[in-house]
């Protein structure tokens, strides 16, 4: 026999659009044939109709015949031979009418009534189930809109749990009906054989035992046929009920699991952030006007290096974004949990997302960051996910051993105090380059985040005020009264970390410190960023707040002792900065050495170069006649600054803005 087309009841629960799909093709071939099976009947009630009046009219000519006798004739009666003829033919005919009626009775109890069983039972099953199934669907949508709105901030446990339990039970009803819809689909292609036999069958017989008692050369001819259907259609009734008790199997199977696989946001499950592939329904926001905005939930999946939509009754999907070079980030939206938003690698288009659990939100991040990546397009890409998750696990955990770098150095034309010229001479041999354990002591705590405690701003608007530093600030440190006006450069950074290092004079504790603070982020699924305003004066470096302009933080320049741009991540940049506790005596205790690492909008070297400059000016004031000479050799400004970067168009500042806010 050959194979049967069905639905897997395993399917479902998700209720993808590829099975709504499926479900569609099932539908269309139900649709025709309930047409086919309309025609199919009506030819058959002909042919009964024509065999019901065929067995009426030898009735009624069997009478006739017997009536004869009893007519008067004008002149005189019948011929009695005629008359015995035609009494012995309407004996004949009265046995050919039984035997009519009875082929009439076997058209409508073998023909005529299975097809119309099969009609009234089976195909207006599956319309029955359709609009059950459609209105389950409909109840479960509508109860995930009210999860969707769910109040993040003003959760009220009590709505939270009717809503939770709304969802449960409209999901499992979903279920039920959906796997009942799809039984009676897997069933259907059985029956409509047997539907198409069975009166083919019955009429066969009905004709059969029509002409065996008339004929015996014709049920000869029919024996054969008749045998080679009845063996069919008792196969297909024995595979029929097989598959309809596999089927019944399954369903309690599937049935018997539990209530979590219902209810949302309850897979205990952990996260898995090696995946290069992921498909799902999700939230996804569309503005409706000017400042309106709507959520439709449609299911989303990943192909290659794209982000593809699929909408319930689609056939295929379409290309949302593209994921390469990407970014991925959490965000606030409208009170709404797990949202997160994903920005191509233009900054031109973003959309924003939200995923039905915490664990579904994680995965989606960690999934897109994998594809922006372009792990998807080596030879294989599960071990490659796997690597540079155990890699950045690895790069907050304390590690025994790192591997060297090949590079002993930082780029020459890099801006660092006190470099040295390109000699023509051979280069020497690199020097030895620290283990990272001797430049940072592992299991270092990471800072995120400079804080501004409210009593501390208080303060600092208070006339005099003067505000404690944190991170190891002097008593005489800068302030607005004594800060050296020659260099004032002020550049827009965004603090990525802070943490102790060992050592404060090689830039290797730079680019050490920027990798473990951003696989910190990575690991952790931190991306909110702390915007400030770095300025560069001749005697100290100051992190000021942009929207309240107040001073967050300020470095002597004798207090950095290290400071360099990424070797390979140009817009990072780092300094080191060296502390004492003062409260071992005026000569200080052992110094200590931090880290801070920053991303700016603008290339990382220019800050270097300013910083180097900003050292070189404080060096320089202490001999007039090599501050003089030091101003002769550097444009100024009209009001005798130092001038260090041409100023910024336009367009540039548009450029930065939209990326910022990208």
């Amino acid at each position: 026999m050959p194979a049967v087309h069905k639905l897997l009841l395993e399917e479902a629960l998700q209720d993808s659009p590829q099975t709504r799909s499926l479900l569609s093709v099932f539908e269309e071939d139900a649709g025709t044939l309930t047409d086919y099976t309309n025609q199919l009947l009506q030819s058959m009630q002909r042919v009964y109709g024509a065999q019901s009046e065929m067995a009426l009219a030898t009735e009624q000519l069997s009478k006739q015949l017997l009536e004869y006798e009893k007519q008067n004739f004008a002149l005189g009666q019948g011929d009695v031979e005629v008359i015995t003829i035609l009494q012995d033919f309407a004996k004949a005919v009265e046995e050919l009418n039984a035997l009519h009626a009875e082929l009439a009775t076997m058209l409508a109890n073998g023909m005529v009534f299975p097809m119309v069983t099969f009609r009234e039972k089976d195909l207006t099953e599956i319309s029955t189930l359709k609009d059950i199934f459609s209105i389950a669907s409909d109840e479960h949508e509508a109860s995930m809109v009210k999860y969707s709105r769910l109040p993040k901030k003003r959760e009220n446990e009590k709505v939270k749990a009717d809503v939770v339990a709304e969802v449960a039970y409209t999901r499992r009803k979903q279920h039920q009906a959906s796997m009942q819809y799809y039984c009676a689909h897997n069933a259907l292609q059985h029956r409509k054989r047997v539907a198409m036999l069975e009166p083919l069958l019955g009429y066969s017989q009905a004709q059969v035992n029509f002409f065996k008692k008339g004929v015996d050369l014709v049920s000869k001819k029919m024996d054969g046929f008749l045998s080679r259907a009845s063996r069919t259609t008792q196969s297909i009734q024995a595979q029929l009920e097989s598959e309809t008790e596999d089927m019944r199997s399954s369903q309690r199977e599937l049935l018997s699991v539990e209530d979590m696989v219902y209810t949302p946001d309850q897979d205990h499950n952990p996260v898995n952030r090696t995946l290069i592939q992921k498909a799902g329904y999700l939230n996804i926001r569309n503005k409706t006007g000017l400042v309106s905005t709507a959520w439709d939930r449609l299911y989303f999946f990943t192909q290659g290096g794209n982000l593809m939509c699929q909408p319930r009754g689609a056939v295929a999907g379409g290309m949302i974004l593209d994921l390469d070079n990407s970014s991925v980030m959490a965000v606030d939206c409208e009170d709404r949990r797990y949202c997160f938003q994903i920005t191509s690698s233009t900054g031109k288009t973003s959309i924003i997302l939200q995923a039905e659990s915490k664990k579904e939100y994680e995965e989606w991040i960690s999934t897109v960051n994998n594809i922006s990546r372009q792990i998807y397009l080596t030879d294989n890409p599960e071990a490659v996910a796997i690597k540079l998750n155990q890699t950045a696990i690895q790069a907050v955990t304390p590690i025994t051993s790192f591997e060297r770098r090949l590079e002993g150095s930082p780029h020459p034309d890099r801006a660092n105090p006190g470099a040295t010229p390109i000699s023509s001479d051979p280069p020497p041999k690199p020097p030895r380059v620290p283990e990272p354990e001797n430049l940072i002591a592992p299991g270092t705590p990471i800072q995120f985040d400079i804080v501004l405690p409210a009593m501390e701003f208080l303060d600092q608007n208070r006339a005099g005020g003067r505000r404690t530093n944190p991170f190891g600030e002097k008593e005489e440190d800068c302030t607005p009264d004594t800060d050296d006006a020659l260099l004032q450069q002020v550049f827009d950074v965004r603090f990525l970390g802070s943490m102790a290092v060992l050592s404060g004079r090689t830039p290797d504790v730079i680019y050490e410190a920027a990798r473990q603070v951003l696989a910190a982020r990575a690991i952790h699924n931190i991306f909110r960023t702390t915007e400030a305003h770095l300025m560069v004066t001749s005697s100290c470096l100051r992190l000021i707040d942009p929207q309240t302009q107040v001073t967050r933080i300020n470095f002597q320049l004798q207090d950095v002792t290290q400071f360099s741009a990424h070797q390979e991540n140009g817009r990072l940049m780092g300094f080191v900065v060296e502390g004492r506790d003062w409260g071992e005596g005026p000569d200080g205790g052992e110094p200590s050495f931090s880290a801070f690492i920053f991303e700016s909008n603008t290339d990382g070297e220019k800050i270097c170069y300013t910083i180097g400059l900003a050292k070189e000016i404080t060096e320089a004031k202490k001999d007039p006649a090599a501050l003089a000479e030091l101003m002769k050799t550097m444009p100024l400004t009209n009001d005798g600054k130092f001038l260090l970067l041409d100023p910024e168009s336009e367009d540039d500042k548009v450029a930065q803005e939209e990326e910022s806010e990208a």
